[in-house]
């Protein structure tokens, strides 16, 4: 029954050698590793427009495509560069790769960080501006706007629990939708324009220096720079495409590439000649769509519809790459080594629960409020950018193969352009919320390398130089005294008693830890009158501290083993086929459990006795 209900909500379990029917095509790799970049180009220019209509009034929308095509020139710079990181390094990884190859351990772990924290903040933002969206057309739902944003996470780490190939059909489809809708908006809004533009009549400019024009753009262009988001997840995922896998990966990416550059170019065209002004209720799409179809029309709500579908999914980007990041660097040591593991469906089970409780969690903290989630945005991203540019950048002087010298220009100038970029993301943004990325990606960071220092010691601690060692611990290992812990005479203490004779221990102590010396001394009657082959060992304490008796006990029997020899701890323990009654049982046992397993030379193991 069990296994019926997890094969209906998460699929039936797959092969090992099913694993190649999971890689995704070009045509499916565009929406699993692309919807997260598309989704933003409906809200980059918002937040551009947040930015300087306040300020500069009507004079706003001249200088808002500027900055709009600074950052299509830019995405096209990244992906130029991205492309040849894919070229150089099929396995995937990314800016976290790149960097631990060429730039060493503390820049690898620096860049996996900054990437980390941002696919969590790439989920909530894109869950977030979806429920901004859902929103703008129902206004009541308002209160409900946190808890929507979680469903949406919560509804994508269950798709993605069910497997890659899945996801890409559910995702993929919508997406090449939204993105079909957005060309026939765009193309009707240019249609339709009658060459008069809307006036705003709120519009009132401030009268700037040169100064602080300048910085104002700056700020205005860091805001847009999250249509910039998700654009190294292809690099990162590249094993996640079919054979030959770099070249569909290089595919995906100019796809990508083309498909934003079209699209946020048209939308914000449209919001300029339209002179749109976004509100708290009422989101630029939702306004442009009102104007080029009529607000109230089936053409507005499928407008919205698909806003809301495609930042839904903007998220499965992170969902699709992220877990195949950190098992990368759990294979490096730099992550726990359970986010290696694969699920029944193929995946990387822990990477994604991981996902979805980091930015369930930041979402409702947040309250879903996308403008109070975005400054701590896309600094993180450029720090991986950074990286990934100067690493391929190291990559081609030290190679030095084919065209290396075309190579590298172009990685110096995605290396230009991204260090000016990252230097205008901090300074505009740092009070505003980047300081607080800057300062999870440092602790992450320290994090990732104390983990890193913890997996060396234990291989070097549990490493045995040759074989001879091997052999002599072997031989020189003895059975030793066993401990059996006692509280009354029962079937658990009997089988527990029977497997310790079993094992052909030297000596069989019964160790008894009670606040009455009577009932002490009534048990060693039970036990020699059952002639047991033991010795009984009583303390009598009045203040209930059994457990710390015990410990005490073990740990000055411990010493006094001498070199070679094991001193091990026979626990009953008693077992329920029911889970709920079985918390009823064995809490001390649990607790000794833990205690005893910081000795390295103890040996502790349970009995099980099965209950009726």
């Amino acid at each position: 029954m069990k296994n019926r209900i997890r094969n209906f909500f998460f699929g039936k379990p797959l092969k090992d050698s099913e694993l190649a029917n999971e890689r995704l095509s070009v045509f499916w790799g565009v929406p699993v590793f692309s919807s997260d970049t598309i989704s933003t180009v409906t809200y980059a220019g918002e937040e551009i427009l947040v930015v300087l209509i306040p300020i500069l009034g009507i004079a706003a929308y001249r200088r808002f495509l500027w900055i709009v095509a600074a950052l299509v020139l830019l995405l096209l710079i990244l992906i130029l560069g991205y492309r040849q990181t894919i070229a150089a390094y099929p396995q995937g990884g990314g800016g976290y790769t790149v960097a631990l190859d060429n730039l060493g351990e503390r820049a690898g772990v620096i860049a996996g960080a900054s990437l980390v924290i941002e696919y969590v903040l790439i989920v909530a933002v894109s869950a977030s501006a979806a429920a901004a969206a859902v929103v703008s057309v129902f206004p009541a739902s308002a209160p409900l706007k946190p808890w929507i944003a979680f469903f949406l996470v919560a509804f994508l780490s269950w798709l993605h629990l069910r497997g890659t190939h899945a996801a890409a059909v559910i995702v993929g489809i919508p997406t090449y939708l939204f993105v079909g809708t957005m060309l026939v908006m765009i193309v009707c809004g240019f249609a339709r324009w009658n060459g008069v533009t809307y006036i705003p009549t709120s519009a009132e400019a401030f009268v700037l220096n040169d100064r602080e024009m300048l910085f104002l753009m700056l700020r205005a262009f860091a805001s847009g720079c999250t249509a910039l988001a998700g654009i190294e997840a292809v690099s990162n995922g590249v094993a996640s495409f079919r054979n030959p896998a770099q070249r569909t990966a290089r595919r995906v990416l100019v796809a990508m590439g083309v498909i934003v550059a079209v699209v946020l170019l048209g939308i914000s065209v449209l919001s300029s000649l339209y002179r749109i002004v976004p509100t708290n209720l009422n989101t630029v799409m939702s306004q442009l769509a009102g104007v080029v179809f009529g607000r109230g029309s089936f053409l507005y709500y499928w407008v919205q519809l698909m806003t809301v579908v495609i930042l839904s999914l903007a998220a499965n980007t992170a969902f699709a790459d992220l877990p195949h990041l950190m098992a990368m660097m759990a294979e490096d040591r730099y992550l726990p080594r359970r986010l290696i593991f694969r699920g029944s469906r193929l995946n990387y089970t822990n990477g994604i629960l991981f996902l979805f409780l980091a930015s369930g969690i930041l979402t409702l903290v947040f309250e879903a409020d996308q403008h109070k989630l975005l400054p701590l945005f896309a600094s993180g991203i450029f720090i991986s950018f950074f990286l990934n540019q100067l690493g391929m950048l190291r990559y081609w002087r030290r190679s030095r193969g084919s065209h290396w010298i075309w190579h590298s220009a172009i990685n110096a100038l995605a290396l230009i352009v991204t260090s000016i970029t990252l230097v205008v993301l901090v300074v505009t943004r740092f009070l505003s919320g980047a300081w607080v990325t800057l300062l999870g990606i440092l602790l992450l960071t320290e994090l990732m390398l104390g983990i890193h220092r913890h997996y060396i010691n234990v291989r070097r601690d549990l490493t045995i130089p040759s074989l001879d060692e091997a052999r002599s611990m072997l031989s020189s290992t003895k059975a030793g005294k066993a401990i059996l812990p006692i509280r009354r005479l029962n079937r658990a203490f009997i089988k527990a008693y029977n497997c310790a004779e079993d094992m052909g221990f030297t000596e069989i102590e019964l160790y008894y830890v009670g606040g009455s010396e009577t009932e002490a001394l009534e048990l060693r009657a039970q036990i020699e009158a059952l002639g047991l082959n033991c010795t009984f060992v009583y303390d009598i304490t009045e203040y209930r501290n059994t457990e710390d008796l015990l410990i005490r006990h073990i740990e000055a029997e411990e010493r006094m083993q001498h070199h070679h020899e094991h001193l091990t701890v026979v626990i009953p323990s008693l077992v329920t086929q029911n889970p709920l009654k079985q918390t009823l049982h064995n809490e001390t046992s649990r607790v000794l459990m833990q205690r005893l397993a910081r000795h390295r030379y103890v040996y502790v193991f349970q009995v099980p006795y099965l209950l009726e």
